[in-house]
């Protein structure tokens, strides 16, 4: 029987991972040479939600209908809801799997939280709250992975922005660590057709030690004792991935993928300080330092615009007829989004430089728009800057992270290697899309490939 191996690693950078640590990475280089390799594209926006569930949907985040953790319920002026599986309605390809009588593992894989059925076991990913709750699919299947684990799996790195670098590093690598084992152990157990993880290490360190490793950054120190932190996790998570090969027949077919990449963060724009500055956003009352934004200090009634912070901005307009207080006239809307647009295409860092700043419509970038999207979706400085969120803080760029130490923002390339089975096959350096993952693996299985999946197989 045909078996595939999917090795996912959120947030792992293709210049990185095939360039400059490709020396520390053997087992990894050798599956590169036994295939086919390049960087993938990432969804818009490149976050962890949605894009790892179009990954193995193949459905674009209008269709999901979710643009990122956080999502507005309706045009209300609510806190905005997490985007958990509860909000997935489409089909992942372990559902085909399913359904075609063939069995999954699955390792947390983010959005799968909390568990649905599937023909197999699912340990749920890093939105679980805690592990009272049921956090597998079978519920009993929690026993298995603890003990494989060694006594507790470690779902994810609680509080990843801090300033404790020794604690940082030590939980990540004590979750790969147990997460790797499982993985392990569960390939050696050989009772599934198709198997995947997703390690979130890569993304904590990346955010917590970015600083440190790359030479762009502002507060780069040469010789710092964390200078290497980063390379010497992926030589770790190498090393790693060996073990998992030595279990791992040549009749088994092995991908590596990741949702995205990192790249060095310049700072953060205070978008709702900019829309107050503009004269598009007024508050009740002024803060007197830097806060969250809340909703019941808004005046909406004189308010046309409201921002989201992240790594990237979501834009909200007030309009009339759709927000129970707006005030933009939907006769005026399409002018006023030009001026919008124009207005954060115009926006330049603290020297009075453009900054680059990238301004996507939703209606222009997915094949459906689905529930309450965006009306703009702001990547500042074409993500080398990121979005705060908070207000009162008195000045439009800030150079920390609003929501605590972060050095890295996203980029828009993940990873993508394709080891096949049988004869070596040429090696192959091109550019993939992130929607072409789930028909890759529904072709593998020889399942037929559902019309409006937007991808195609690489196979």
């Amino acid at each position: 029987m045909k078996k595939l191996v999917i090795i996912g690693l959120d947030c792992a950078d293709p210049r990185l991972v095939f360039e400059q640590f490709v020396d520390v990475m053997p087992h990894t280089k050798r599956l590169m040479e036994r295939g086919v390799y390049g960087p993938m594209r990432s969804t818009d926006p490149p976050i962890t939600v949605p894009a790892w569930t179009s990954m193995l949907t193949s459905k674009d985040p209008g269709t999901l209908g979710f643009y990122g953790f956080r999502n507005r319920a309706d045009y209300g002026y609510k806190a905005l809801y997490f985007a958990n599986n509860d909000y997935v309605k489409e089909k992942r390809a372990w559902n085909y799997l399913s359904r075609n009588r063939l069995s999954s593992f699955i390792l947390g894989v983010p959005q799968t939280y909390p568990p649905k059925s599937l023909r197999g076991v699912l340990a749920a990913s890093f939105l679980t709250p805690n592990k009272q709750v049921q956090w597998t699919y079978p519920a009993e299947a929690a026993a298995q992975i603890d003990a494989w684990a060694g006594g507790d799996y470690i779902i994810d790195v609680k509080d990843f922005r801090t300033e404790d670098k020794d604690w940082l590093l030590e939980q990540i690598y004590k979750m790969t660590e147990r997460r790797f084992k499982v993985f392990r152990e569960a390939l050696k157990a050989n009772e599934h057709d198709f198997y995947m993880m997703v390690e979130m290490g890569v993304d904590r360190i990346h955010h917590g030690f970015w600083r440190y490793h790359a030479k762009d950054h502002r507060l780069y120190e040469p010789g710092h004792k964390y200078e290497f932190a980063i390379r010497d996790y992926y030589r770790y998570l190498d090393e790693r991935i060996g073990e998992l090969l030595e279990v791992i027949d040549d009749e088994t077919a092995v991908m590596m993928v990741s949702d995205h990449g990192a790249r060095t963060m310049v700072g953060a724009i205070c978008i709702n300080d900019w829309l107050i500055q503009k004269g598009w956003l007024t508050l009740k009352e002024q803060p007197t330092g830097a806060t969250k934004l809340k909703m019941d200090n808004i005046d909406w009634s004189k308010t046309k615009v409201w921002g989201e912070g992240g790594y990237y901005s979501r834009i909200f307009f007030n309009v009339k007829g759709r927000e129970p207080e707006g005030i933009v006239d939907p006769a005026d809307y399409a002018a006023f989004r030009d001026e919008v647009q124009r207005a954060m295409e115009a926006i330049v860092d603290e020297k009075g430089v453009n900054i680059g700043t990238k301004v996507l419509r939703p209606e222009n970038v997915y094949k459906h728009v689905n529930n309450v999207a965006p009306d703009l979706i702001v990547y500042f400085g074409d993500l080398a800057w990121r979005s705060a969120g908070t207000v009162g803080g008195g000045q439009i760029h800030i150079f920390e992270n609003d929501t605590g130490p972060d050095d890295a923002n996203h980029d828009y390339n993940g990873i993508l290697v394709c080891a096949l089975p049988g004869e070596q096959q040429a090696k192959q350096l091109k550019q993939y899309s992130i929607y072409d993952v789930a028909p890759t693996i529904l072709d593998f299985f020889g399942i037929e490939i559902p019309d409006d999946m937007i991808g195609s197989s690489i196979l």
